[in-house]
């Protein structure tokens, strides 16, 4: 990755929020309900993949930033973060191998992750500040469990 799209991917997924959230924040804390900031996270950011460093580091930085803006802001303010699995998206050409390793059977779709933001920024959440709601459908099973020595997708010994 050459310096310049590093520099960008960090901008975007890291620098990018951190702005956004200085200025909602400026509004919310004049406000007599005070508000909710909710990042959107990465499993990037614990499981990272080759070629994608900075997207990875990023969104780690994401979810310190999380926690920290969660201290500086409280009461007034709550920040927290949503961090999906993989979502079904138009695109996806992989999804069935993929279904087939999260223990919920399925992707997330976009109405799952909307879903866990409108309840981290319903007054439900009121005592919930600094997390980072995973919302992946279980993880997903590691590969040596879904694939036997025969290769025949039934799980190893």
């Amino acid at each position: 990755m050459s310096p310049r799209l590093a520099e960008r991917v960090i901008a975007l997924n890291l620098l990018a929020p951190f702005y956004v959230a200085q200025a909602a924040n400026a509004v919310m804390q004049t406000q007599d309900s005070g508000g909710s900031i909710v990042n959107i996270g990465s499993v990037a950011a614990r499981r990272p993949a080759p070629g994608t460093s900075a997207y990875n580091a990023a969104k780690a930085g994401l979810a310190v930033l999380t926690r920290s803006l969660a201290l500086e802001w409280a009461p007034k303010v709550r920040v927290n973060q949503v961090t999906p699995g993989l979502v079904q998206t138009e695109a996806d050409t992989y999804a069935d191998g993929v279904e087939r390793s999260i223990p919920m059977g399925r992707l997330a779709t976009p109405s799952d992750i909307a879903a866990a933001c409108l309840m981290l920024c319903s007054p439900e959440a009121r005592f919930i500040t600094g997390a980072d709601l995973y919302v992946d459908g279980g993880g997903e099973v590691p590969a040596f469990l879904t694939q036997s020595p025969e290769g025949n997708g039934e799980p190893g010994g």
